[in-house]
């Protein structure tokens, strides 16, 4: 279900132009959605035309801002669904491993590389392709997937929900980590794994839980956080910033917290027209 409006006038840069809110509801999450985004003409219509980039994206479009309104607990109910911060998974083969279960508009288990003995591969090294080809290293991230979900009350058959997400280890305060890679104005370093195999990015929703997880005190993310969060505002609402660095680049969430609760979380996007034609009937 959506339903939108036409806008004010508002300025990226220099530029002037007319911005257009079109609220959405998620039927998979039962979850309200704002989109806004640019318009041109008379009737209003999407307009593509615009100069923000997105790592892995070719070319230059209009920006698009996605808004998920009161995020947490999209599949549990709450933000912590085992109301803690960090939570020890036991494993089949008689180990365990710690890891923070978050449900902010999509369930994740993170899980620090240093907690299963990997903290000294940085990204160039721990690719998608590389684990990939480690059927050990893969099988053992779905047991922690599985073990993850089962404690957050979910079905560990179901492969799509939670995701597991790998947290590179904090780099030092210069500009590129232990691997030689550019960590300038990077948060949080992650690999993603989706529906069992290594995403080349990170999923959408994922990465608003991420964001999300940056900012709850005591989990995982906030200990291998490289810039400690720093919330603007004053009074009872604030808002903070992560940068999340992912195998294509690097995506940037905002989030809105109000006595303490997540109230929104925010993501830029682009979109172009892929094709254009005529029906008849």
């Amino acid at each position: 279900m959506v339903e939108g409006r036409e806008g004010e006038e508002v300025g990226e840069g220099e530029e002037e132009y007319r911005e257009a809110l079109v609220r959405i509801f998620n039927t998979n999450t039962s979850k309200i959605l704002h989109a806004r985004f640019r318009v041109a003409g008379n009737p209003p219509v999407y307009c593509p035309a615009g100069t923000y980039a997105m790592d892995g994206v070719p070319g230059k479009q209009s920006r698009i801002t996605l808004s998920f309104i009161d995020p947490a607990g999209a599949k549990t109910g709450k933000a912590l669904p085992t109301g803690n911060p960090v939570d020890v998974l036991a494993l089949p083969d008689g180990s365990d491993v710690r890891a923070s279960l978050v449900d902010v508009s999509n369930p994740g288990v993170f899980v620090a590389l240093e907690d299963l003995g990997l903290g000294h591969l940085g990204p160039e090294a721990l690719t998608p392709a590389a684990v990939e080809a480690d059927v050990e290293l893969k099988e053992r991230l779905e047991n922690i997937r599985r073990a993850g979900a089962a404690r957050m009350g979910l079905d560990p058959d179901v492969q799509s929900v939670p995701k597991i997400v790998l947290l590179f280890p904090r780099g030092s305060d210069d500009t590129e980590g232990r691997d030689g890679s550019d960590e300038a104005g990077v948060d949080v370093r992650c690999l993603a794994m989706s529906m069992g195999q290594a995403h080349k990015a990170v999923p959408l929703t994922l990465a608003l839980c991420l964001g999300a997880a940056a900012n709850i005190d005591g989990t995982v993310t906030t200990e291998v956080r490289r810039r400690k969060g720093k919330r603007d505002g004053s009074g009872e609402t604030s808002s903070s910033s992560v940068v999340i660095g992912h195998p294509s680049g690097t995506v940037e969430i905002g989030a809105t917290f109000k006595d303490g609760e997540i109230i929104s979380a925010d993501l830029h996007r682009t979109a172009r027209i892929l094709m254009k034609g005529e029906v008849y009937y």
